[in-house]
């Protein structure tokens, strides 16, 4: 920078920072221009000033930009952004959530190599683990379970990850991450957590022990459901090795999405906060309900891991799931019934939505791992928005009275 450029980033250490001050600040330099906001550069390349500092940018040997593949500035800022939220080393942005989990494994992994993993998580990762790496000589072991032992057991020496989600998607399970930590760190292999449900405004598994967080920005960090993206935020060393097969590859964010999470990431933990709230107000309502059967959500009592996730997470989040009595037939009738629930596959958008799961999200992978994950014909999962709590309570109250 020159002398008459200030910069945005704070001077302090990150984690001297509150979370808010990080989601509005953090990885932002002004240029010359002395713009307030952050800019889209809406830019495939960069001009070099001479056919030398072409080769040197190109051979590693000056740093600078080369190519929006790898090296876009609005990319960067959320990627710095996002890092310093999640209190990681580094972070490198991607096309979706699913391109960023395949980043990670197709980056990092190679024929021969182990994956530990439990079949209750999204559909379309069970499927890329399942269908899609063993064909480049990927296998995995599946856990029942969340018992760290039962993980130990699963270990072998060709083991590389453990993956998990917590709460998973969409039965709200949760994870015990030092625990977890504590088993992969004795087996020398990386924890890998996907954080898509709680976000770091309500859950950072970095500094609980995890070696690996992954984002689906598609879904809380945009917040309004207008994009499309995914990040991977872990060590220096990591993400260096994965900028290296996002070069060669190209599954990468563009500048304009960025540009919108980055945005999003300013209201992150206030609006956490609120869907939190008002998913708590539901989850309590559904659970005297007459024709539900079970609700599952972390901030409830009657949920298996409530004590842990009130102690690992800052509030329980905006998705919980719930069975009804009647199963599919009831499910349907329900989601077809709504008037304001807006019936979508996607979550995390500041409108409720809701999802008969075992025939859109999960319904590409077999009948058996659906009911390994827990995942019913009367199932359906809400994503709490931030309507009038009222409101979302009265519309689920009229679609329920006809079954």
């Amino acid at each position: 920078m020159t002398s008459t450029e200030k910069s945005t980033q704070p001077n302090q250490a990150h984690n001297a920072l509150g979370d808010e001050t990080l989601a509005v600040r953090a990885g932002f330099e002004r240029s010359s221009l002395m713009e307030h906001a952050e800019p889209i550069f809406a830019t495939s390349s960069f001009v070099f000033n001479s056919a030398a500092e072409a080769a040197a940018r190109f051979s590693g040997d000056e740093e600078g930009l080369l190519y929006a593949r790898f090296t876009n500035p609005t990319v960067q800022v959320f990627e710095k952004r996002l890092a310093a939220m999640e209190q990681g080393e580094a972070c490198i942005a991607a096309a979706s959530g699913m391109a960023a989990i395949n980043l990670l494994f197709m980056g990092t992994m190679r024929a021969g190599d182990h994956i530990v993993c439990t079949r209750t998580m999204f559909g379309s990762s069970v499927n890329q683990i399942k269908n899609f790496l063993p064909r480049y000589g990927i296998e995995a072991s599946w856990a029942n379970s969340f018992d760290p032992a039962e993980w130990a057991s699963l270990i072998t020496d060709k083991t590389r990850y453990l993956y998990l989600e917590t709460p998973t998607n969409p039965l709200t399970e949760v994870a015990d991450i030092e625990a977890m930590a504590a088993v992969a760190k004795s087996a020398g292999v990386k924890l890998v957590v996907d954080n898509c449900f709680c976000t770091s405004a309500l859950l950072k598994p970095l500094t609980l022990g995890a070696d690996v967080v992954i984002h689906s920005a598609t879904k809380y960090l945009d917040g309004q459901g207008r994009c499309v993206g995914g990040a991977v935020v872990g060590s220096a060393e990591l993400i260096e090795e994965l900028t290296s097969y996002m070069r060669s590859i190209g599954p990468c964010m563009s500048p304009f999405n960025a540009w919108v999470f980055l945005k999003g990431l300013e209201t992150l933990s206030l609006r956490m906060q609120q869907h939190s709230r008002n998913a708590m107000v539901l989850a309590k309502w559904l659970e005297s309900h007459l024709a539900v059967q079970k609700v599952h959500y972390p901030g409830l009592e009657s949920h298996p891991q409530y004590d842990l996730a009130a102690k690992q997470m800052q509030a329980a989040g905006g998705i919980l799931s719930f069975d009804l009595k009647g199963g599919k037939e009831a499910a349907w009738r329900t989601i077809d019934n709504t008037k304001l629930c807006s019936v979508t596959g996607n979550l995390g958008d500041s409108r409720t939505t809701i999802t008969h799961n075992a025939s859109t999200t999960h319904a590409r992978i077999s009948a058996q791992d659906r009911a390994a994950s827990g995942v019913t014909p009367g199932l359906i999962r809400l994503s709490v928005g931030l309507e009038t709590v009222e409101d979302i309570q009265r519309d689920l109250e009229q679609a329920m009275s006809a079954i």
